[in-house]
């Protein structure tokens, strides 16, 4: 085994994500079924203003904004399980199986879709936001999650060669 207090705090760090992930997306649920059920209180509260045609732009951009938060739940759930299934492997003293290979591949993808569900809610708040009434929501693109992407792709590579030339090393052996 090697185990160290850092893999084994990263481990419980991922347990506890997993579960707060969960209780965020329960949350955004009810929240978006709450701004159908009160929509009057609930959305004229968050808008600022009572609802009529010219805030239902800011309602429907919030709604699909909280609609876009549900769908990246289960992104998040593959994300973490991985990471999780990977430190474990770490944690045992194998890393270099072609299981973690797939692993990181597969995070790889997960974080491209979150990424590309980060872009979509920039076109919201852009497609709801008006000069009069903007869709107040902190929203910035940034270069660093697309190479981290392309840095997991390339990991992904990493592992399986190393898997490989592992396996094919205690084949002579």
């Amino acid at each position: 085994m090697s185990s160290t207090p850092a893999l084994a705090a990263s481990r419980t760090l991922l347990r506890v994500l997993l579960v707060l992930n969960l209780v965020v997306g329960a949350g955004i649920a009810a929240l978006l079924a709450a701004s159908f059920l009160f929509e009057e209180t609930l959305m004229a509260g968050a808008v600022g203003e009572p609802l009529s045609p010219a805030t239902m732009p800011l309602v429907m951009g919030m709604r699909g904004i909280a609609a876009i938060g549900i769908a990246s739940i289960p992104l998040n759930h593959i994300f973490l399980t991985r990471l999780l299934a990977i430190v474990d492997t770490v944690r045992a003293g194998d890393a270099f199986v072609l299981a973690n290979a797939v692993r990181l591949q597969t995070i790889a993808w997960t974080l491209l879709g979150l990424e590309m569900l980060h872009l979509l809610v920039g076109a919201v708040i852009t497609g709801a936001s008006t000069d009069e009434r903007p869709l107040d929501i902190e929203w910035s693109f940034s270069f660093n999650p697309w190479l981290a992407v392309l840095l997991l792709f390339v990991l992904a590579r990493v592992f399986e060669h190393g898997a490989r030339m592992r396996a094919d090393l205690e084949g002579t052996v």
